[in-house]
């Protein structure tokens, strides 16, 4: 069982930046894929970004692609999404995701494990 507990939400201004963080905890964290999602008040839950474990290969929705960056750090468990640029459309919960593969997808129902989700509210 892997846990996951996302932090760094929040209320920002248009063209403002956040950084959200998910740290794992329970399992063997460095042969899972991590992805980031995304949902907005009467939305489907949508994909945002993924790596794989050893972060050589990332994939992003055309949407936050040049504006947001996944990166992780296997030594502190932890994976993180840089978001520049902010927009309101951005503007959802955010959550993180854990995968018992090596490889990225951007597919939610093959993603094992979820965390509680953060905030992020974008104003114009």
């Amino acid at each position: 069982q892997v846990q996951l507990v996302e932090s760094g939400g929040g209320l920002v201004q248009a063209g403002g930046s956040l950084r959200l963080s998910c740290t794992a905890s329970g399992r063997a964290f460095d042969s899972y894929a991590m992805g980031w999602f995304r949902q907005a008040p009467g939305k489907e839950r949508e994909f945002v970004a993924a790596i794989t474990w050893s972060g050589d290969t990332v994939n992003y929705a055309d949407s936050v692609k040049g504006r947001f960056t996944i990166f992780r750090d296997n030594a502190k468990i932890t994976v993180y999404l840089q978001m520049n640029s902010l927009k309101p459309e951005d503007t959802a919960v955010y959550y993180c995701a854990a995968r018992r593969s090596t490889v990225v997808t951007t597919v939610r129902a093959f993603y094992n494990f979820w965390g509680q989700g953060t905030q992020v509210t974008v104003s114009s």
